[in-house]
């Protein structure tokens, strides 16, 4: 009992006419803007929640790290979420350097959260 085929169909023919309505209606793009921030909020304020939570879970944990294995971590979810918010510019505005320092944000913020917890489990 596989998925229709009708059904597929009858989906991307629903995309299909969206998309047709926001590109040829007076007004379409605007809508379409505003639907995109209102995801865009619900998507941050869902990552913030899950952060919020994360910390709750573990806080006993990140407050039993030493100050300077703390510090380490919360500048490098600092400069992760700056490299986040810093996407569009970065990627558009600065071309190829741009994208490279993006990736270095990002690097540089894995590998500093990996480091903490490298030396977390060691005993």
């Amino acid at each position: 009992m596989g998925p229709d085929r009708n059904t597929h169909i009858r989906n991307f023919a629903i995309v299909l006419a969206l998309a047709l309505i926001v590109w040829l209606l007076p007004g379409g793009r605007t809508g379409a803007a505003t639907i995109e921030n209102i995801f865009s909020v619900l998507f941050l304020g869902g990552a913030f929640f899950f952060g919020y939570r994360l910390y709750m879970e573990h806080r006993d944990t990140i407050l039993g790290l030493e100050e300077r294995q703390r510090g380490i971590l919360y500048g490098a979810i600092a400069l992760a979420l700056f490299a986040i918010v810093a996407t569009t510019r970065l990627w558009r505005d600065l071309a190829l350097l741009g994208g490279m320092l993006w990736m270095l944000m990002l690097g540089a913020a894995g590998w500093a959260i990996y480091s903490v917890w490298r030396n977390y489990r060691t005993y």
